[in-house]
């Protein structure tokens, strides 16, 4: 998939189109393939200003972009230094302490003594050039991937091109002749569907969405939307609709086979994870009952110059507030700088669980994220309890835009259906006043229902026939309705229980 930043669609007529390279740009998906491989030995800010050059002649930047996203990201870059870089700076701010350098003479003198204490023939050059060569931009390009041909590089473009303009979609339907395939694939990614006959033709059409889309309008699926779009071009004949929210103005997306080829096509895999940590994480949170949704790897966050794929985002049942979760668990200096790196250049307020052991849980705090430490495993408790604050200020916030007093339709709705038609949750919902129903347990109930339950209740029914009656009225706390009329249940061994009158 490509950022959607680098987007292209176009909006004529109410419609959200993607704007698909041609053959005729294969030309150009070759000069940005010549442009990688005629780089090959040279470090990646190298790279990029020949790229730079190469958007300014096109006539779409994006377009150059986007194909040259598709390479980098396959390609492979190496730290190349005559000294490690980390031993390198280390040894060269000793010596530069010890020097007091101010002077660039001094500097050459402190580079000298810094490199008498490597072995072999270090120079003061070699370990000046060695000290940040493990930056990105000096990172050296070592390979380019051998599958990328001109026409293979722009049909990826187009497949993930069509997977970004799903992004922002609410609802996605599918036409194929045969969706089996299709169907198992959005059971694993955890999407809701339902199958619906074409009138005017053979085969199916898939309507997908998520579970929250039950209650409002979503984007929070257009990942998994993507996700299933690469299945569902294997086939040979299929169309597809989405629904799209572009900031706010519904637009229409429509994507037909013969679009674009899917190069190299796999089928949608189970998740997979980085780590054990990530792993029994997941496996710990997801048996909990809770307001939050775990989404494994759910969105690429621009991060300066560079992307980052948190390994997870909660979120919440009640609304679209969703909260990125990053596990820091590798030791080496190299992969903590570049998460520090990272969490400073995303706009993105992040929950960071980080091993105690980095000692750099106060730098991550300071760049406005919250901290949760770890030692071995990453303890949920923790995390739920974190989340809890949160959502605690949700809870708040939806409660202040209720009114303060609410008449549903129904004559009879429970606590959690009502909070749930709202996009709220029971907590939000409790300190509502409903001057036209009574709560009886959980359920709201109309005085003249409880009238008409009580008229057909009498003491000696069966229990199960005086439950049959509540649930006749829409009333499935039994339990509490009987109470609230002024009923018990008598039991009988094991044989059922009996409607008695209070004592």
């Amino acid at each position: 998939m490509l950022t959607k930043d680098l987007l292209r669609v176009s909006r004529a007529g109410g419609g959200y189109q993607p704007q698909f390279a041609a053959e005729g740009d294969e030309a150009l998906a070759a000069r940005v393939l010549g442009t990688f491989q005629g780089h090959v030995g040279e470090e990646r800010a190298d790279l990029r200003e020949s790229l730079t050059e190469l958007e300014r002649e096109a006539e779409d930047f994006k377009l150059v972009r986007g194909l040259a996203h598709l390479v980098e990201r396959d390609a492979t870059f190496e730290v190349q230094s005559a000294v490690d870089p980390r031993s390198a700076r280390r040894a060269a701010f000793a010596a530069a302490e010890d020097v007091g350098v101010v002077h660039a003479d001094e500097r050459e003198e402190a580079l000298a003594a810094a490199a008498e204490g490597f072995p072999g023939d270090v120079t003061p050059d070699d370990l000046a050039a060695s000290l940040y060569a493990d930056r990105e931009t000096r990172e050296v390009l070592t390979e380019v991937a051998s599958r990328w041909t001109p026409a293979s590089l722009v049909a990826q473009y187009n497949l993930s091109l069509a997977q970004t303009a799903l992004f922002d979609a609410t609802e996605m339907r599918v036409r194929s002749s045969d969706p089996r395939g299709l169907v198992s694939a959005v059971k694993r990614l955890g999407l809701l569907y339902e199958v619906i006959p074409v009138e005017d033709g053979e085969g199916r059409e898939v309507v997908l969405t998520g579970p929250d889309a039950l209650f409002q309008r979503s984007r929070r699926y257009g990942t998994r939307f993507a996700r299933v779009l690469r299945t569902v071009a294997k086939g040979d004949d299929w169309e597809v609709e989405a629904t799209i929210d572009d900031r706010g103005r519904e637009r229409l997306l429509e994507l037909s086979a013969g679009d674009f080829d899917v190069p190299d096509a796999d089928p949608v895999t189970e998740v997979e994870y980085d780590s054990g940590v990530e792993r029994e994480f997941a496996a710990r949170f997801q048996s909990l009952d809770l307001d939050w949704e775990l989404v494994r790897e759910p969105d690429v966050l621009a991060a300066g110059d560079r992307l980052m794929v948190p390994d997870f985002a909660f979120d919440y049942a009640f609304g679209d507030e969703r909260v990125y979760f990053e596990i820091m668990g590798f030791w080496t200096p190299e992969y903590v700088e570049k998460k520090l790196s990272q969490l400073d250049a995303t706009d993105e307020t992040l929950l960071v669980a980080v091993d105690a052991s980095l000692g750099v849980g106060e730098d991550v705090q300071s760049r406005d994220h919250r901290v949760v430490e770890y030692t071995g495993s990453v303890r949920v408790k923790d995390v739920v309890d974190a989340l809890r604050d949160l959502e605690a200020d949700l809870v708040a916030e939806s409660a202040a835009d209720l009114p303060d007093e609410l008449a549903p339709d129904a004559d009879a709705v429970t606590l959690a259906d009502l909070a749930a038609s709202r996009g709220v949750s029971e907590d939000a919902i409790e300190d509502v006043a409903f001057p036209e129903h009574e709560l009886v347990g959980r359920t709201l109930v109309r005085p003249d229902v409880l009238d008409d339950v009580a008229a057909e209740l009498e003491a000696g029914m069966s229990k199960d026939d005086a439950e049959a009656v509540a649930e006749s009225y829409g009333i499935d706390d039994a339990s509490a309705l009987f109470s609230r009329l002024g009923y018990r249940v008598e039991w009988e061994g094991l044989s059922g229980g009996t409607l008695r009158e209070k004592d």
